[in-house]
């Protein structure tokens, strides 16, 4: 699953690998907390560095307007937005885009276990800005 075409190809892998261990288990059906619930204590498991509900600032003309918070922030680098819709619409797909351009994170994973299969893309910013450490 790893392609090295991708950003953060490895993590990702990693956290995909996650959730199809998830979706082995649980099936389709359930609320989404309980798939998120699930993930955490796999991505826990496999040793990956994540936080839960991670809360940013959301700014507007450099004026902080609100909070959104991701599902999962992992590593620091990869945004994890979770539903369990029996189809995945536009609008999540949005969602999921404005969190990576809101926090300026480059990569993004968009899973759904609410389908008859795992259903998950990976997601990139095209307006990511890297940030130099000084």
């Amino acid at each position: 699953m790893i392609n090295t075409n991708y950003k953060h190809s490895e993590l990702t892998s990693k956290v995909i690998g996650c959730a199809m261990r998830v979706n082995s288990a649980l099936g389709n059906g359930f609320q989404e907390v309980i798939y998120q619930r699930a993930l955490q204590i796999e991505m826990s498991l496999a040793d990956i560095p994540f936080s839960r509900e991670f809360e940013m600032p959301i700014y507007y003309r450099n004026n902080h307007i609100g909070t959104r918070r991701v599902d999962f922030l992992v590593d620091g680098i990869l945004s994890v937005e979770l539903k369990a819709t029996t189809k995945v619409e536009d609008v999540h797909f949005a969602q999921a885009i404005n969190y990576l351009e809101a926090y300026n994170l480059e990569t993004g994973l968009l899973i759904n276990f609410g389908e008859r299969s795992l259903n998950f893309k990976r997601l990139k910013n095209n307006k990511f800005v890297e940030v130099e450490n000084v």
